[in-house]
């Protein structure tokens, strides 16, 4: 593991990470760094938590709507695909205890 420090908000950070992870996490961190700056800027929130929580609510929002590549699941939104898989779980738990019943 390697120590990386960064810079958040203005606030420094120090981040354990491997060498090979290393490129990803520094992207990670410019794209919240950009996204807190960018809610700073406008005014209408204060503290650096409110901030924070505004960025993660943005990245995941992102994170959701975006899509699989070609394939058999292409062009479905993440969220949309975890919404389905948790359909299907509950099909599956209402056929077993279905059957659990016959048994």
């Amino acid at each position: 593991m390697e120590r990386l420090d960064v810079s958040i908000l203005g606030r420094d950070y120090s981040l354990a990470c491997s060498a090979e992870e290393k490129p990803v996490l520094l992207a990670a961190v410019r794209h919240v760094d950009h996204l807190m700056l960018r809610i700073q800027g406008t005014g209408k929130v204060s503290s650096n938590e409110r901030i924070a929580v505004m960025a993660a609510l943005q990245i995941a929002g992102e994170l959701l709507a975006m899509k699989a590549p070609d394939g058999p699941l292409g062009g479905l939104a993440v969220g949309d695909f975890k919404r389905r898989i948790e359909e299907m779980n509950l099909m599956l738990d209402d056929a077993l205890s279905g059957q659990e019943k016959l048994i």
